[in-house]
């Protein structure tokens, strides 16, 4: 769960392209790696209120007098999808105030507890009169990058919501290739479901603490506003708004769309299809789900199975004005310049995503414009401006990441199990809206579970792969004995033939 940002040298690599009106095109090599970034309670709580909630039990902005207001929420977060959108939280007693990074997909709350040269400052335990530790051990692995550490909990304090939170805290220790340069958070905020927690589904999640402590709402929405901003630029700007126990209007236009949780564990989606343009893919919709579809803020792309991301680039080759475009870029190798002011947004189709309907026979489409997927990374020299392609290829399954997210209004709905989709209002680029959403569309002609099947949650996975290693040794050793002291039998003078031998058999 990592990515890199890196700087870009300043001599280019020339390629010129021909096409309309002989404008230059310039690649030089990528130095940013793209992925993942690339998780007994005391309650000491004001007296809480009920939430107005609209009709279809979604929680609106709240009385400012409840546990929560929503529009104290918006605008909390910082970042965009180059290092991670990140929110402050205080931690302990006193309270030490550690900036955290907003993650679907994952589940733990773990926090820097020890000095590492590219973060500012950790939290420290012993200065927290508060802070217990269970004495267990704890690692998480991320597609980039993995720490280590040990479980404890301790106080949590959050703007907006009124009173103190004890919640578990995995305190990290060491780590590799999970702090990077050039990112302004010291923790992550793992907001998945029990299941991805480490090291078992016994740890419970930050936001699942929340909801029993607190009694909101189990719902939360996430605005993520860095559409068509450089993710090289050395400030982070206001970067969004994650709003806890509900959905603010305010952030969002237009019809709001959901997709049911396929499973809870992950936000785990269906897709159905997806387009190019107006071109459908026309794959087999099992592509698309092949392994998983998730909805993680935690990952920077857009990412595609293999067979899937093929037929993307493809299309886009085909469709886009530019003609023989390096293949470095696609795969993320290499960035694409323009002379300064030359945008080459107007060179690309828009890309749409279909997703089942709560409404299992129906659909909708959930579009990005191109100023979402080529993405502006830096200048060179002044004189260029450089951008990379945000879709890369997965072997684990699809990932409707921070490219697509920056969007949308995204309100994960977990009392519901569904996802929702609306267009947010700061996905603006140029005073142009870079995203869409319509629909409905019958999916009649798409098979009606387009899902992995038979998803194995890890816990129980372990238990199968436990039993069938037992049954492996005890089958392994069963046939040791054979072998070793394989069945003979005397013939009628006493001797021992080899026409019993086990080897013997086993050689015919």
């Amino acid at each position: 769960m990592a990515y890199h940002n890196g700087s870009i040298p300043l001599r280019a690599l020339f390629i010129m392209l021909c096409f309309g009106m002989a404008k230059s095109l310039y690649t030089i090599p990528l130095k940013i790696f793209t992925g993942k970034f690339n998780s007994s309670l005391d309650l000491d709580l004001t007296p809480l209120k009920l939430i107005q909630a609209s009709g279809n039990g979604l929680s609106l902005a709240s009385d400012p007098a409840g546990i929560v207001n929503f529009l104290d929420m918006v605008n909390n977060l910082q970042g965009d999808s180059g290092r991670g959108y990140y929110m402050e939280m205080t931690l302990g007693t006193p309270g030490q105030k550690l900036n955290i990074l907003v993650d679907t997909g994952s589940s733990n709350f773990a926090v820097a507890a020890a000095a590492h040269p590219f973060i500012t400052h950790f939290f420290n335990t012993a200065l927290s009169s508060t802070y217990k530790s269970t004495g267990r051990g704890v690692a998480v692995k991320y597609t980039q990058g993995n720490w280590e550490g040990e479980l404890g909990t301790d106080r949590v304090l959050i703007p907006s919501i009124a009173g103190t939170l004890t919640i578990n805290i995995a305190t990290i220790l060491s780590s590799d290739g999970f702090f990077l340069p050039g990112v302004n958070w010291q923790g992550i905020l793992g907001l998945a479901y029990p299941l991805l927690a480490r090291p078992d589904s016994s740890v419970e999640p930050f936001f699942n603490s929340m909801v029993r402590q607190t009694g909101i709402p189990d719902v939360f929405s996430l605005q993520m506003c860095g559409a068509g901003l450089s993710a090289s630029t050395t400030a982070d700007p206001t970067g969004g708004s994650l709003v806890m126990g509900g959905v603010e209007p305010t952030l969002y236009s237009g019809s709001m769309w959901y997709t049911p949780i396929k499973e809870e564990w992950y936000y785990q989606v269906e897709v159905l299809k997806m387009e190019v343009g107006d071109q459908n893919l026309n794959l087999d919709c099992k592509e698309y789900n092949k392994d998983k579809a998730i909805v993680d803020s935690g990952t920077t792309l857009l990412r595609l199975p293999v067979n899937v991301f093929s037929a993307v680039v493809e299309a886009i080759s085909r469709t886009s004005l530019i003609q023989d475009f390096t293949s470095g870029f696609w795969g993320g190798t290499k960035l694409a310049c323009w002379l300064k002011g030359e945008t080459p947004w107007r060179f690309f189709p828009k890309l749409s995503i279909y997703l089942r309907a709560t409404n299992t026979s129906q659909s909708f489409k959930i579009s990005i414009l191109p100023q979402l997927y080529i993405q502006p990374i830096t200048d060179v020299d002044g004189t260029l401006d450089c951008f990379r392609f945000g879709i890369s290829s997965s072997a684990n399954g699809l990932v409707i990441g921070a490219t697509v997210m920056e969007g949308f209004y995204v309100i994960f709905d977990r009392a519901e199990k569904r996802v929702g989709f609306a267009v947010s209002r700061c996905a603006v680029n140029g005073g142009i809206a870079v995203s869409e959403t319509s629909g409905p569309f019958s999916s009649a002609d798409v098979a009606s579970n387009c899902a992995a099947g038979g998803l194995l949650k890890e816990p129980l996975l372990w238990v199968i792969s436990y039993a069938l290693v037992a049954v492996c040794v005890v089958v392994l050793l069963i046939l040791l004995l054979l072998l070793v002291l394989p069945c003979r039998h005397r013939d009628r003078s006493g001797e021992i033939t080899d026409e019993s031998s086990l080897v013997r058999h086993r050689i015919k």
